[in-house]
């Protein structure tokens, strides 16, 4: 199968990628690590961790033989996006709509998730060739948005991101979600340095979304 619409396939299947933040990429590592002890197998480290594209390097080469997916965050510009790719990133997450990462990703046939609030932007996202429609920020809305949004684009996947939670997760995906992104939720344990409640919370987030059907 093809590599990218197999990735997106095993998405479709997961259902929850990890957004990794952190403020030093000692803890960059220790919260994937953690992440990726509870189970979660999309991690998604953003650029606004010091040496992200030198994480996910690192990361790339230590996963290289294991079912694990790394994606890049918070892309602003081709220019990222490029070296993101090379350093391994199997996909690219984006705020935004930005036809120059857009086009970036298409060269490299990597997918690419460009962020989108509204049905126009949706629109410019689907032209561009997107795959996944990256609902962002997610907590400025109610689950239902993604039923509106199907309304009159069945043919989007959108993936939530911003205010996923355990007591929410199964509404997301009532409404229609494809997968969801979850960060702070998920990696709050970091914050007093207690890895031990982020893997605890990641096998929560994997057991709730495995009742999706």
């Amino acid at each position: 199968m093809d590599k990218k619409f197999a990735m997106l396939r095993a998405l479709g299947e997961e259902k929850v990628v990890a957004v990794i933040r952190a403020e030093s990429e000692e803890q960059g590592f220790k919260i994937v690590d953690a992440v990726k002890k509870g189970g979660i197998k999309f991690l998604e480290i953003t650029l606004t961790v010091p040496g992200a594209i030198d994480i996910i390097k690192e990361l790339a080469k230590k996963y290289k033989n294991e079912d694990i997916y790394l994606g890049a965050g918070t892309v602003l510009d081709p220019e990222t996006a490029r070296a993101a790719i090379l350093a391994g990133a199997a996909y690219i997450v984006s705020p935004c709509f930005s036809p120059e990462v857009m086009r970036m990703c298409n060269r490299y046939r990597v997918p690419c998730m460009p962020g989108a609030q509204t049905i126009k932007e949706i629109v410019a996202c689907l032209e561009m060739g997107a795959d996944i429609i990256k609902v962002f920020p997610g907590d400025a809305y109610s689950p239902s948005i993604i039923k509106s949004f199907k309304g009159p684009l069945p043919q989007g996947n959108f993936m939530p991101t911003g205010g996923v939670s355990l007591a929410n997760v199964k509404d997301w995906f009532a409404a229609g979600a494809y997968a969801v992104g979850t960060g702070s939720n998920l990696t709050a344990g970091a914050k007093t340095g207690d890895f031990d409640a982020v893997t605890a919370e990641a096998r929560k987030f994997v057991e709730e979304v495995g009742k999706v059907k």
